[in-house]
């Protein structure tokens, strides 16, 4: 059986043809390293899942999983008593590697920061085959096999890998679909409005990565001032981030055209395909932007109430249909641009300087039967060329952490090193 990528993973494939556009999965494994057994359960997963002997057809935006063994090759560093500057580099590496871009390919690569009594276990994935929830699902699998008594698992589990397309999805919601349409001159009337952003390392798509941690008060405060002021997270933490990224922006005069400043966010669409994580393979993913012109001395609850009325009326009307629409159009003017016009065709027609990917493991890890408080677990997304920085938050056992790619064309680390440090921050001072 074949399967027809739907129009977010096909708007993948074309963002991969300027850089890699992966994303990486960790996961902390309390118990001793043995690459013998992990490989075998590694394998044995893979195959019972039926993810092995991918082959794609980009002409024709179609794949196959063929079946057969895997055999995964797992690089193995040493991370010492702190892994965490080994395990951002390997990120940062595996961010910017590419998979294999036609026909056959093994769309997973593995590595391990290896620390003595426990180790942390990398997951790349060339991002058009999965969301991070069907990662996560993943990852609890190989997780719980490597951990418990079973090295091999049970056959009978192989989800569904070829999922409906986007056409299901317009018919199921017509009215949502028409109702973006007739906003579509709002969207191109905001685009207008904002600011670009700036690349002054010219074109260079390298992805370079960063790490903050919210610990378990700091996220609580998070959580209950976002609830106190009738926001969600999400919300709260695109004021957050917009915040941090005002200074960056520059003096923007009040009379100019392009006075506000945009960021974006990935929704998962899940729930509007009536697909479940556990038992479908794949990726579901639409995005949103909201913009603020961002008036000096403007409060973060302010802000966050801002944000929260443009996100409320996105997800009642379900206005991320509307983005949809928009990348099955960009996909019929790329192969009409050049190259160059490719790299800055969404900064100069969809302006954002970041964006927001959340995933809650705990949510996640429970449903596929593992077992709770899950592990330490973090992510980190590529670029790609919609946004300059992406901020890859994961939430699991209490704990935020928070991955941040970012375009080394557009940030200088100590830059994205003062918005990692903002997050944590400003999670302290609710939490005061």
């Amino acid at each position: 059986m074949k399967g027809r990528l739907n129009l977010f993973q096909a708007m993948m494939l074309r963002w991969r043809e300027l850089h890699p556009y992966s994303a990486v999965h960790v996961v902390r494994i309390d118990h001793r390293l043995d690459p013998a057994r992990l490989a075998c359960v590694i394998g044995g997963e893979l195959a019972a899942l039926g993810l092995t002997g991918l082959t794609l057809d980009v002409a024709r935006a179609r794949y196959e999983y063929r079946g057969g063994p895997a055999t995964p090759s797992i690089a193995v560093h040493a991370g010492g008593d702190d892994p965490t500057p080994v395990l951002a580099r390997e990120i940062e590496r595996e961010l910017n590697r590419p998979f294999t871009r036609d026909g056959s390919l093994d769309p997973f690569r593995f590595f391990v920061i290896d620390s003595g009594p426990r180790f942390h276990l990398g997951l790349t994935y060339d991002h058009f085959i999965a969301g991070g929830d069907s990662i996560v699902v993943l990852m609890q699998e190989i997780f719980a096999g490597y951990c418990g008594s079973e090295a091999v698992p049970d056959q009978a589990r192989s989800p569904e890998r070829y999922p409906a397309t986007c056409r299901r999805l317009f018919l199921r919601h017509p009215g949502p679909v028409l109702r973006g349409l007739r906003r579509v001159r709002q969207m191109t009337a905001s685009c207008r409005r904002s600011v670009r952003p700036r690349y002054p390392g010219g074109h260079d798509p390298h992805n370079a990565f960063a790490y903050c941690r919210v610990d378990p008060p700091e996220l609580r405060a998070l959580t209950t001032t976002a609830k106190a002021w009738g926001v969600t997270l999400n919300d709260l933490l695109m004021a957050i981030l917009l915040h941090l990224l005002e200074p960056l922006a520059g003096v923007r005069a009040p009379t100019e055209r392009r006075r506000e400043l945009a960021v974006g966010s990935i929704v998962n669409l899940r729930r509007d395909f009536a697909f479940d994580p556990n038992t479908t393979f794949g990726q579901f993913l639409s995005s949103f932007r909201v913009s603020h012109p961002m008036p000096p001395g403007i409060s973060l609850q302010q802000l966050a109430c801002d944000i929260h009325t443009e996100t409320a009326c996105i997800k009642r009307e379900k206005l991320y249909l509307q983005s949809l629409m928009a990348i099955g159009a960009s996909g019929v003017l790329w192969r009409f641009l050049s190259r160059e016009q490719r790299e800055g065709f969404y900064a100069k027609n969809y302006p954002a300087w970041g964006a927001i990917t959340m995933i809650n493991v705990d949510a996640l890890w429970g449903e596929a039967g593992g077992q709770m408080p899950p592990p330490e677990y973090l992510r980190a997304v590529s670029t790609g060329p919609l946004t300059p920085l992406v901020v890859a938050v994961t939430t699991a056992a209490g704990v935020l952490h928070a991955g941040i790619s970012y375009r080394t064309a557009a940030f200088t680390p100590a830059e994205v090193d003062r918005v990692a440090a903002g997050i944590v921050a400003c999670a302290k001072r609710l939490a005061a």
